[in-house]
């Protein structure tokens, strides 16, 4: 008897421990943004706000920088929106800095050419990093009917991040594409050399959770 109610008692723990393991798989699947979307819908009215892909900032003197590869991951949203016919916003920075990679008078200003916008793609221009800071973005955006934004560009934490808090804050449902985003190396306040890697992972901290859903363009395109 001892020995079946010990066996009993030991297959009811491995079923419990299994149930407990498929619990916690299912939490870290939900809760994981390296994991699926959480069961988010990319909309047919979805923007795709492209920031600051602008010859200077391939500038050598702005330093390393980290996810070479987010130019490509930014060019395949692209192409996705243009086929299927979504809006695609991009966005200029024109500096009031002459010493800024992006002074209007120096051809840092203008896009790169894998980055020219297109007939009928909308133009936004700003001069601080805030994307919806006095350009008159808010309002194109509930004019088209457009709840959702996707966005990219760069830096992770200047423009990207600076954004991306404004547009969570005006009630946009909005993802940020952390593949198809870079910073580069940048020192804390108090001095010290931090990577680009980790300038981004906690800008893309901030983020989440809080003002947008950090996604990869995987799961945006699947």
């Amino acid at each position: 008897m001892g020995t079946a109610t010990a066996g009993i008692r030991s297959s009811c723990l491995r079923s419990m421990a299994c149930l407990l393991l498929e619990v916690m798989l299912k939490w870290v699947k939900f809760n994981d943004p390296a994991g699926e979307k959480n069961g988010m819908e990319l909309k047919s009215r979805a923007a795709l706000i492209i920031i600051d892909q602008q010859k200077g900032i391939l500038h050598p003197r702005l330093g390393r920088r980290n996810n070479p590869q987010a130019e490509e991951r930014i060019l395949d949203l692209l192409a996705f929106w243009r086929r299927t016919g979504r809006p695609v916003i991009h966005v200029q920075h024109l500096s009031r800095s002459p010493d800024s990679v992006f002074w209007p008078q120096q051809s840092g200003v203008e896009f790169q050419e894998r980055f020219q916008p297109k007939t009928g793609e909308q133009l936004i221009q700003k001069q601080v990093p805030d994307a919806f800071c006095a350009t008159g973005l808010e309002v194109s955006l509930r004019e088209a009917g457009i709840e959702q934004l996707v966005i990219v560009g760069v830096a992770t934490n200047n423009s990207v991040e600076s954004t991306a808090r404004t547009a969570g804050n005006l009630g946009f449902e909005t993802w940020v594409a952390e593949d198809a985003c870079f910073t580069f190396d940048k020192a804390d306040y108090f001095g010290k050399a931090r990577s680009a890697e980790d300038v981004h992972a906690m800008s893309l901290g901030n983020l989440h959770g809080e003002y947008a859903t950090v996604v990869s363009t995987a799961q945006i395109l699947t």
